[in-house]
C-alpha cells in the first residue's frame, strides 16, 4: 500500500515538473517573439487586416497628438485616416520614426501583441515601399499637402510637391484650394525627408 502511495506521489511530482517546464518554455517563446516585434508591427494590428480597424492616439516628436485609424503600412511610414472630434476628418502619412508614443486603451494591449508570425504572412509589396515612393505618387498626382516639420513649435508648410529627391522634397508653397500655378506660388521650400513629422492630405 505504501509503495502505491509513493509511486502516485512520484508520478504527481513528475507531472507537475513537466507542466512547469512546459509553462517556462512557452513563457520564453513569448518573450522571444515579443522581443522581435517593432512599433510598426504592433500598429499594424489596428489597420483592419483582421477586418476591424481601431483608433490609436499618436504623440509625434513635435508634441502634436493625433487620433488616427491606421490604413496602409510601408517600410518606414503609415497612412491613416485622421479622426477629429466629429468623426473622420482627412488623411495623413506619418513616418514611423516621427512617432514619440502611442496611447492605447488597456483592452487593446493584447490585440497589439497578436502579430502573426512573419513566416505565416505572405509578403506584401507595400511592406517594401519607402516614404519617398509614396511622396512621389502625391507629387505625380499634384495633391495639396501640409507638411508638419520636426521643430518646436512644429513649422507647417502647405503646397504642392514639385519634386521628391533622394533625401528631400521641393514644396511649391501656396494657399489650400488654389491651383498650383506660378502666380499662386509664394515661394519654394526644400524640406529634408528626415525633417518631416506628419503629412496631411
Amino acid at each position: 500500500m505504501r509503495w502505491d502511495s509513493l509511486f502516485d506521489d512520484l508520478e504527481s511530482q513528475l507531472e507537475h515538473e513537466l507542466h512547469a517546464e512546459e509553462l517556462d518554455k512557452r513563457a520564453e517563446e513569448h518573450r522571444l517573439r515579443v522581443g522581435r516585434l517593432t512599433l510598426r508591427d504592433r500598429l499594424q494590428t489596428f489597420s483592419g487586416r483582421d477586418g476591424h480597424r481601431a483608433e490609436v492616439v499618436l504623440e509625434l516628436v513635435t508634441g502634436e497628438m493625433i487620433t488616427v485609424l491606421p490604413q496602409t503600412f510601408g517600410r518606414d511610414w503609415m497612412s491613416a485616416d485622421l479622426v477629429g472630434r466629429d468623426g473622420a476628418s482627412g488623411a495623413c502619412i506619418v513616418p514611423i520614426d516621427a512617432i514619440a508614443g502611442v496611447t492605447l486603451p488597456k483592452s487593446d494591449i493584447t490585440r497589439s501583441l497578436s502579430v502573426p508570425d512573419r513566416d505565416e504572412q505572405a509578403p506584401r509589396l507595400t511592406d517594401r515601399i519607402g516614404m519617398s515612393f509614396a511622396l512621389r505618387d502625391l507629387c505625380r498626382r499634384r495633391v495639396y499637402v501640409e507638411l508638419h516639420c520636426r521643430s518646436m513649435p512644429p513649422a507647417v508648410h502647405g503646397g504642392t510637391l514639385d519634386r521628391v529627391a533622394g533625401d528631400h522634397v521641393d514644396l511649391a508653397v501656396h494657399e489650400r484650394g488654389a491651383a498650383r500655378r506660378e502666380r499662386n506660388v509664394s515661394h519654394h521650400r526644400l524640406v529634408p525627408l528626415a525633417g518631416i513629422a506628419l503629412i496631411l492630405l
